[in-house]
C-alpha cells in the first residue's frame, strides 16, 4: 500500500510537470489560431521553416552552442586536472571560485559580463556571446570531470612517463580514456545550457545576432501566436 501511494505521488508530480508541454505539442498541430481544436495541420511548422529570421537565429544558436561547448570542455578538462592536483587551501579556493557562476543568478552573470565587455571596449556580437557561454558553461564541465579524476589511479600515468611516454602522449592514452565519460557529460551539459540560455545572451548580444530564446522573447512581446508553439518545441 505504501509503495502504491509513493508511485501515485510520483506519477502525479510527473503529470503536473509534463502536462503543459504535452498540451503545447498537441496544439502546435492545431489548424486554428484559437485554443480550440479544428483539425490537424503542419502549416505552422511550414511557416516556421520558411521564416528567414528564424532560420538565421537557429544557425546562430547552433554555432554558439557548438563552439562554446567545445572550448568550455577543453578548458574545463585542463582546469579539472589542475584543481585535482592542488592540495589544501589552494584546492578549496579554486573550488569555491568554480562554484560562483553556479550559485549566481543568470542576470548577475549577464550584467557583469556586459560591464566587462564595455570596459574592455569589445564590440557586442557573436564573439561576446561565445565568450559569455564559455564563462557559465565551464564550471559545469569541471564538476562533471572531477569525480572521474578522483576515481582514477594516477600511478598508471606516472608509470607511462617512466616507460618513456611524453606527457601529452600519456594524457591521450592514459588519462583521457579514464575521464572520457565525465568529458562527454560535461560537453552535453555545456551544449544544452548554451541552447537554452536567454538572460546572459540577452545582455551580451549585438545588433543582428539573435539566438532562438531571444527570438522567441521578441516574438512573444508582440503577442502570442500559433507560430510560437512549434518554435517553442525547438527549445524544449
Amino acid at each position: 500500500m505504501i509503495k502504491f501511494i509513493k508511485r501515485f505521488y510520483v506519477a502525479l508530480i510527473l503529470l503536473i510537470m509534463y502536462a503543459p508541454v504535452a498540451v503545447l505539442m498537441v496544439f502546435s498541430f492545431n489548424d486554428s489560431k484559437l485554443p480550440i481544436w479544428k483539425g490537424f495541420t503542419f502549416k505552422w511548422y511550414e511557416n516556421l521553416a520558411n521564416d528567414m529570421s528564424i532560420q538565421q537565429s537557429f544557425v546562430y544558436t547552433i554555432i554558439i552552442a557548438v563552439v562554446s561547448s567545445l572550448i568550455a570542455t577543453a578548458i574545463g578538462t585542463l582546469a579539472a586536472m589542475g584543481i585535482h592536483q592542488m592540495k589544501g587551501y589552494k584546492r578549496n579556493l579554486m573550488l569555491n571560485i568554480t562554484y560562483i557562476p553556479l550559485l549566481s543568478p543568470d542576470i548577475v552573470i549577464g550584467i557583469s559580463l556586459m560591464m566587462l565587455f564595455n570596459v574592455l571596449h569589445i564590440p557586442f556580437g557573436l564573439p561576446t556571446l561565445i565568450i559569455s557561454h564559455i564563462t557559465f558553461s565551464t564550471p559545469y564541465v569541471i564538476l562533471s570531470i572531477m569525480p572521474k579524476l578522483k576515481q582514477m589511479n594516477f600511478n598508471v600515468y606516472e608509470a607511462a612517463l617512466d616507460l618513456g611516454a611524453t606527457p601529452w602522449y600519456a594524457f591521450r592514452k592514459v588519462i583521457l580514456p579514464e575521464i572520457m565519460p565525465g568529458v562527454i557529460a560535461g560537453l552535453f551539459i555545456a551544449f544544452t545550457l548554451s541552447i537554452d540560455d536567454f538572460v546572459v545572451s540577452f545582455f551580451n548580444t549585438g545588433a543582428g545576432v539573435d539566438t532562438l530564446p531571444i527570438k522567441i522573447y521578441a516574438m512573444a512581446r508582440k503577442g502570442l501566436t500559433q507560430q510560437l508553439m512549434p518554435f517553442q518545441q525547438l527549445c524544449l
